[in-house]
């Protein structure tokens, strides 16, 4: 039997596991926790579980946005660990129906739908919501218009011009943002890439800031399509704990506890890899490897054995991380704010929160800790290099209790202490991935990978030059591009197949599918394809007072007409 080892048990490696197992291979997994699930698992509190379970905590809330296709289907494949409902951890999705944005000083509140609406009280939400966002925000009206033009030109581009054009540079240059209005940088440059994706609008990509904006929205559009889905309860409970059980139950061997110290290479092909767990070392071999390691740590691995038998390689010390990590509030009294994500655009660590005890209808909190929590406000922290207005420090300078002020006190801004009281919170907790040796020298274990303006030339594919070593982590270059889970997973899809060919196994490829394009632009993409060959720029969409999209020149401007009698048709 074909052996594979798989560096790395979080999302990435897991998800190669899982395909490589249900394919005959000989699996074995070595992850340097304890546990399995990276950034996706669940942490139990320290010191919360005396004589009962602990209470939950987190690297950061996840959530499952609407495109998301590869992971969604890969959890459909996993039993949930419960034989009397025969269902997958899949139907354990929860929608999150609204968005909160909300603002600092007393500014409104605006209330977003997460999903087409279907019913009145639905209906009642969008109408309020569109119509504040249009008059409450100070935004102009011909900003807006601006702003559609913007997605709809990432969306009749042709690939070869998002990635030749779009790709090099920002969303902040992309967007025109330093010529136009305070309110548009602040909520359509500057605070949608920041709370969305931990980036700042001048480094990221507009080619991945934007497109994956697109893909929200058009999430939002499709039938029974959502923005937003969540789990009904923590991540490692009714995803990761059964899933790590699947693999066990189909021949995966899973070792926790050994750290890769070494990938040994021959100047061809990957000879063997150095393992350590503290106290000792050990050699493995197999027949093929997946490095399915965070960017952070495989870079510290990459030796010139290596970097000469993979070139590519070493481009990756060029790609940037930034600090994404979350802090709990176990509150005693529930506050549910709105049932799915807030955005605190006007804070300066960039937070963004989730109630989550609405969610977890099976999920006792009473029966965790010390019996006094009924919710759990977990709370993103996506700006770690600003001065916040209490300390007057940046985050990573900050101490433990500082945080957790500057984090609490930014969110009572927002939305008044009469619903964040102090006095309502039980305990909280931050990520661990925090390590606080002292108070000048704060290191994060886990950053998280940022699409910077440029940074697609700098990423290797799943598939290497070095024919038995393969790359199964959110840094590869995959459709979904994004540092995402769905991404991770995509990685570990192509990882695989590459696994596949090189054998020339008669098994199934593993499913890879692009992000949705709208079948109707497809004839813009087109002929902006011809363009392109010939030198040209985008023929954008223009959007006019009234709404109506019109081209600029007559030949775009008869395809419009020709697409919109088609779609009549």
């Amino acid at each position: 039997m074909t052996t594979v080892a798989v560096l790395g048990g979080g999302v990435a490696g897991l998800s190669a596991a899982h395909e490589l197992a249900t394919r005959g291979f000989d699996v074995t997994v070595y992850e340097w926790r304890d546990v399995f699930g990276g950034k996706a698992r669940s942490i139990p509190v320290p010191k919360t579980g005396a004589g009962s379970a602990a209470l939950p905590g987190e690297h950061g809330f996840r959530f499952f946005p609407g495109f998301y296709r590869h992971l969604p289907d890969t959890m459909a494949h996993i039993p949930d660990g419960n034989p009397a409902d025969n269902r997958s951890v899949a139907d354990h999705f929860v929608a999150a129906t609204r968005v909160l944005l909300a603002q600092d000083d007393g500014e409104p509140e605006l209330v977003a739908p997460a999903e087409l609406p279907s019913s009145l009280n639905d209906v009642e939400v969008a109408t309020r919501f569109v119509w504040e966002f249009g008059t409450r925000l100070g935004l102009k009206p011909a900003e807006l218009s601006v702003f559609v033009e913007l997605l709809l030109t990432l969306l009749t581009s042709c690939d070869k011009r998002r990635y030749d054009e779009w790709e090099q540079i920002s969303w902040w240059e992309y967007s025109g943002a330093e010529q136009r209005s305070p309110a548009f940088q602040k909520f359509l440059a500057d605070g949608l890439s920041r709370s969305l994706v931990a980036a700042r609008a001048r480094e990221i990509s507009a080619r991945t800031g934007g497109l994956i904006l697109c893909q929200l929205l058009l999430s939002l559009m499709r039938r029974g399509g959502r923005v937003d889905r969540v789990l009904d309860g923590p991540t490692s409970e009714v995803w990761i704990d059964p899933w790590v059980e699947h693999l066990r139950t189909t021949g995966v061997a899973l070792r926790s506890g050994w750290e890769v110290a070494g990938i040994d290479c021959d100047g061809h092909r990957v000879t063997g890899v150095t393992l350590q767990d503290g106290n000792s070392t050990e050699r493995v071999t197999a027949d093929h490897y997946v490095a399915a390691l965070p960017v952070e740590r495989l870079r510290l691995l990459i030796s010139p054995a290596l970097r000469s038998a993979e070139p590519r390689l070493a481009a990756l010390s060029a790609l940037v991380t930034r600090w994404m990590n979350g802090a709990m509030f176990y509150l005693k009294r529930d506050v549910p704010l709105q049932r799915g994500h807030a955005i605190f655009i006007d804070s300066e660590w960039s937070l963004t929160a989730i109630s989550q005890a609405q969610f977890w209808a099976g999920i006792d909190l009473k029966q965790r800790g010390d019996g006094d929590v009924a919710g759990i406000l977990s709370v993103a922290i996506s700006e770690w290099d600003r001065p916040g207005r209490r300390t007057g420090k940046v985050a990573h300078a900050c101490t433990m209790d500082e945080i957790c002020e500057e984090v609490w006190g930014q969110m009572v801004d927002h939305l008044g202490s009469a619903t964040l009281d102090f006095n309502n919170v039980d305990s909280w907790f931050l990520d661990p991935d925090i390590e606080f040796p002292n108070t000048t020298a704060t290191t994060n274990l886990e950053p998280l990978l940022i699409n910077t303006a440029g940074s697609w030339a700098n990423r290797p594919d799943a598939v290497t030059h070095i024919p038995n070593l393969f790359l199964a982590a959110d840094f590869v270059r995959t459709h979904t591009d994004l540092a995402t889970m769905e991404a991770a997973n995509e990685a570990a899809r192509r990882a695989v197949n590459g696994i596949l060919d090189a054998t020339g196994s008669a098994a199934a490829r593993c499913g890879v599918w692009p992000l949705h394009e709208p079948r109707v632009l497809g004839p813009f993409r087109e002929f902006d394809r011809l363009r392109y060959r010939l030198r040209r720029p985008a023929a954008k969409l223009t959007v006019s007072k009234t709404g109506e999209l019109a081209r600029n020149d007559p030949v775009a401007r008869g395809l419009l007409a020709a697409t919109n009698h088609l779609g009549r048709g």
